[in-house]
């Protein structure tokens, strides 16, 4: 039978041009590379067997027990699996080089550090690449008896270790296995690039050494623009470098996660391709950044999603996509990936996104937001792109569509869309104002007005006393959290106060956060869902603001033991407390962030009372 870690067993390391998922045994279970959308390289996390895997652990023969634990060197993005067991200590360190910003490349190097800080020690090293999510063959060339090299049809992997060690042939894959004393130091390393390319130089100590020293500055230098200083700091420092890990550099476009095809539920159907760029996933990213003090990510996204406004043409005829390459291409067909079993027999397994082609009115609203800070829009052109799609919005805003959570069940007039279409048009009259910029905003002020009527006449429940997920239903939706935030009303507004309460009651199981109930409200697909993180910590948020304290920081703390043994987060949490879903995603982590500096700001404002929560 088949093996498959935990999702939430896993730490990732990046270049910030490609990520790799290393679980708590050693095994890189999941890189694709050159970029995060390409074919994968390992993919084990979606079959064991047919997906591919580099294991690199202490192996002790016998009875000898092996403890393992895993941590991320503080302040970040190297990797350290720690192997204890009596006859010695040792530690295997991953991490990838930081790539400059300036372009693409197809060359990428995963070092794995090893030595050994008392006793002695015995390492397996096992390589199984499957080339294009293990659709096609490869062929092993062996260059000395510590090297070689795998040949896929576009792509070849170099796998070259420091130490001397015998690498046996193992039907097309790699396996050796060495000893280690105290005080010994080897890098086995990985290297992708295109076929045919120049072989790496071999690593030297000096070399290896020299790559761990600048990975550990880089963060170390990332880290000092931060503001935050609040009461969360290790949490918030571990989900900004996760959300800079997923955000490709040579463009500035941050992916929702690092995986694809990780259910929503074991044996479900719900299992989707995130490595892309959503518009609404990556301007609420970058908002973040901002927040904390990253403006050079704010810049650069700001250019990519310019860049989307500008050129205009999508897959989906809309003036926007809601997701796009990470190098601006809307062309993402979704197929199924009918050879792999799916994790934990969880198929379908789907690459590309049939999503792109959705209608999701909400993406302008958060497009305009992460544009008006600074009310930076490039040229003259860019200006008028801008206003340009406002006009088309104000013509094309009352329809119904498939709304944030993309489901598949029909069109409907979603309220979450509705109210960011109000954002797009209450920010774009500002800016326009304060910067006398030429557009028509009595055109777009009508617009908004006529918005915001339409959400409290349509999108308000008498009967739940609640604004609702769309027009037609009496469901309610996590998504309409975010309503104080945007400034549609205030926290402590009746109607806000008595729809928070619904949710309450109908969403809420210990904290943790439901999108909608799909029973009542059918999107489309067979089985069921965890909790959505991103709503978990949105509810901490709403719940700060309304003031609410105690039961949001206590909210709060409980969603944080939800994190994984190095401080990650998956899409959703299971009935066990499991983690599901796409890893490590974005959302779940930018939300996180936003939760923390919400509490900080109401708790500095406030006493808070000292009797639990589950007092009140």
């Amino acid at each position: 039978m088949n093996r498959y870690p935990p999702i939430a067993d896993h730490g990732m390391v990046g270049d910030l041009q490609t990520a790799a998922l290393v679980s708590s045994g050693g095994s890189i279970d999941w890189w694709c590379t050159p970029r995060f959308d390409a074919p994968s390289v390992f993919a084990s996390l979606l079959d064991s067997e047919r997906g591919g895997y580099c294991r690199l652990a202490a192996d002790l023969p016998g009875e000898d027990e092996v403890t393992v634990r895993q941590l991320y060197l503080s302040d970040t993005a190297i990797l350290v699996t720690r192997f204890m067991a009596s006859g010695g200590v040792g530690e295997v360190a991953d991490f990838m080089e930081p790539l400059p910003a300036s372009a693409p490349t197809d060359r990428h190097r995963l070092v794995r550090l090893v030595r050994v800080v008392r006793g002695r020690l015995p390492f397996t090293l096992v390589c199984r690449p499957r080339f294009d999510y293990g659709r096609a063959s490869h062929t092993l060339e062996r260059t000395d008896s510590s090297s070689a090299v795998f040949h896929g049809p576009d792509l070849d992997l170099h796998l070259q270790a420091s130490h001397p060690v015998v690498f046996h042939d193992d039907a097309g894959d790699i396996t050796a296995r060495f000893t280690l004393e105290a005080g010994d130091v080897a890098a086995v390393v990985l290297t992708s690039a295109s076929r045919g390319g120049a072989a790496p130089p071999p690593p030297s100590p000096d070399s290896f050494r020299a790559e761990f020293d600048s990975c550990r500055a880089f963060w170390l230098d990332w880290l000092r623009s931060s503001t935050y200083r609040g009461r969360w700091r290790d949490m918030v420092n571990r989900a900004a470098i996760t959300l800079k890990l997923l955000t490709y550099a040579p463009t500035g476009a941050p992916i929702a996660a690092a995986t694809a095809g990780l259910p929503e539920q074991i044996g479900g159907e719900r299992n989707w391709d995130y490595r892309y760029t959503w518009i609404r996933d990556a301007s609420l990213s970058v908002r973040t950044l901002i927040d904390l003090g990253f403006t050079e990510e704010a810049l650069a996204f700001r250019r990519w999603l310019r860049g989307r406004i500008e050129a205009g043409g999508t897959a989906s005829g809309e003036r926007l996509q809601i997701m796009y390459r990470v190098d601006g291409d809307p062309r993402i067909p979704e197929e199924i990936l009918d050879h792999l079993e799916g994790y934990r027999a969880s198929a379908p397994v789907r690459i590309g996104n049939g999503a792109a082609e959705q209608i999701q009115l909400d993406i302008y609203g958060e497009a305009v937001d992460a544009l008006v800070p600074g009310g930076d829009f490039g040229s003259l052109g860019g200006w008028r792109a801008f206003a340009s799609m406002l006009d088309w919005l104000a013509d094309s805003w009352d329809r119904p569509d498939e709304g944030i959570w993309e489901t598949r069940g029909g069109r409907k007039d979603f309220t979450y869309s509705r109210l960011m279409t109000w954002v797009a048009f209450e920010r774009g009259v500002r800016i326009a104002t304060e910067h006398s910029r030429p557009a028509d905003t009595a055109r777009w002020a009508q617009a908004r007005d006529t918005v915001f009527d339409q959400i409290v006449e349509r999108g308000w429940s008498p009967k739940r006393e609640a604004f609702v997920q769309h027009y037609d239903s009496e469901v309610l939706d996590a998504s309409l959290l975010l309503m104080p935030r945007v400034g549609f009303l205030s926290p402590q507004d009746p109607a806000w106060v008595s729809t928070l309460e619904a949710m309450d009651q109908e969403l809420v199981s210990d904290s943790l956060v439901y999108r909608y109930n799909p029973e009542a409200s059918p999107d489309g697909l067979l089985g069921s869902e965890g909790t959505f993180n991103l709503c978990s910590f949105l509810y901490v948020e709403a719940l700060a603001r309304a003031g609410r304290l105690t039961q949001a920081r206590y909210a709060f703390d409980k969603m944080l033991t939800y994190a994984n043994h190095v401080g990650l987060f998956a899409e959703e949490i299971g009935p066990s407390g499991e983690q599901l879903g796409n890893f490590p995603q974005a959302f779940t982590h930018l939300a996180l962030v936003t939760a923390a500096m919400a509490l900080d700001e109401q708790l500095d404002r406030a006493a808070v009372p000292g009797t639990p929560a589950w007092h009140r």
